[in-house]
């Protein structure tokens, strides 16, 4: 028998032990992989700070050294191999391709949905971690998403942020091209190497790559058309000032090159780094796609804790995480403040530091207009394959952009992602 299977009939035969009982009588070392000191490391250690004054007998190791890729590489390079040496007790995992180690490596999360309360998060964020009806990740940080908008450029052209609330991505190309004719910026800045920007359309209406049966849906999938429709007429209006990389795109905005960023909510300090630029930025919902059902709410990026089922210590590491990231409103107000991360526990939003205003941003309540549209985000499933088919469709973003035939650039998405996930 091996191990994760062992310790699921361990996990059979203690079920029904008290939970205080167990957790006392392992005590131990919790180990966490995470991949940014400066950011979810961050927030990892002041949970550990807060937990572990009640907890004494348990240590919360954070590594904090690795990349995001170095991360991924391991961890899927071990769970391959079925070694489960050296892998820690709680990892994070980005959103968008956690379906893909699910489904890849059953039994090797351990549910979290029998032990801590899922109707407390956002929902958006659940459904990206449930499988065959077990959730199997703490929500963390959402990617919830707003249009970032230069007010004086606004003003400018003779808006406000008033004209930017609740309206769709074709009422801003009309807007994109008064701001142009009237300031000579333009209203984006984009990178055809990233197709972050269509993914957010197609949330915003409740839809992805696939069916809900993980068929691939690209030639008769209408989000998808409609952003794509809508990302070239951004280029085709002379919208968009072209970038490549990090550097090229941040610094696009951050120094007033352009009018706009719809980005989500992690993009915060970037541009609050700038402090001479203190009360000329505001928020605004994200546009939604002129499709049925779509809403001025999205997601970009975002990740979630897990807890590996091979761990010595399943029943600490489910506790800390219960304890401190599922239910301390207050720990969420520190880490909004100290490491601009908009955390999804729902009950946060009533926090201080939710309600606040933000001279930056002309005085607005930002995280208490970003935790609303939060709790608006549409669910969908991303697949196991949503990295292949982005892939596919980055292939395909010159000839849309340039006027190409729609329909042959969806087909040969469709067989582009087909070929990939074979």
């Amino acid at each position: 028998m091996n191990r994760i299977a062992s310790r699921r009939l361990l996990g059979v035969a203690l079920a029904g032990v008290s939970f205080l009982t167990i957790a006392a009588a392992s005590a131990g070392e919790v180990s966490v992989w995470v991949w940014d000191p400066n950011f979810n490391g961050a927030a990892m250690r002041e949970a550990a700070a807060r937990y572990t004054p009640t907890h004494p007998d348990v240590t919360i190791n954070i590594d904090d050294s690795a990349s995001q890729d170095d991360i991924r590489a391991k961890l899927q390079t071990q769970l391959l191999a079925g070694s489960t040496e050296g892998l820690p007790d709680i990892v994070l995992i980005q959103d968008d391709v956690a379906q893909k180690y699910l489904q890849s490596f059953p039994g090797a999360f351990e549910p979290l949905s029998d032990a801590i309360d899922m109707s407390a998060f956002a929902q958006y964020k659940v459904a990206a971690a449930t499988l065959d009806g077990k959730s199997y990740s703490l929500p963390f940080d959402s990617g919830v998403t707003g249009l970032f908008y230069r007010s004086d450029i606004l003003e400018e052209a003779g808006f406000t942020g008033e004209d930017l609330q609740n309206i769709t991505w074709d009422r801003l190309v009309e807007i994109g091209k008064e701001i142009k004719a009237k300031t000579g910026k333009p209203l984006l800045d984009l990178d055809l190497a990233d197709s972050g920007l269509i993914r957010m359309m197609m949330q915003s209406a409740g839809a992805w790559y696939f069916t809900e049966d993980g068929s691939l849906s690209i030639v008769d999938n209408a989000p998808l058309r409609k952003a794509l429709e809508t990302y070239a007429s951004f280029y085709q209006a002379d919208l968009v000032k072209p970038v490549s990389g990090w550097a090229e795109y941040t610094g696009a905005f951050t120094s007033g090159e352009v009018a706009m960023v719809p980005v989500g909510v992690w993009i915060t300090g970037t541009i609050k780094a700038n402090a001479d630029q203190s009360g000329l930025w505001g928020v605004a919902p994200v546009p939604r796609l002129d499709v049925e059902g779509s809403v001025n709410a999205s997601n970009q990026g975002g990740s979630s804790w897990y807890v590996l089922a091979s761990s010595d210590n399943k029943e600490e590491a489910i506790d800390f995480l219960k304890t401190v990231w599922g239910g301390d409103v207050d720990f969420y107000q520190k880490i909004l403040i100290e490491q601009g991360a908009v955390g999804s526990l729902l009950a946060a939003r009533e926090g201080e530091a939710y309600q606040a205003t933000d001279p930056f941003f002309g005085g607005a309540p930002v995280w208490q207009n970003f935790s609303q549209w939060l709790s608006e985000i549409p669910s969908v499933d991303y697949g196991t394959f949503t990295a292949e088919v982005d892939s596919a469709v980055q292939a395909q973003l010159p000839t849309i952009i340039e006027g190409g035939d729609l329909d042959a650039a969806l087909q040969a998405i469709q067989d582009q992602a087909q070929q990939q996930m074979q």
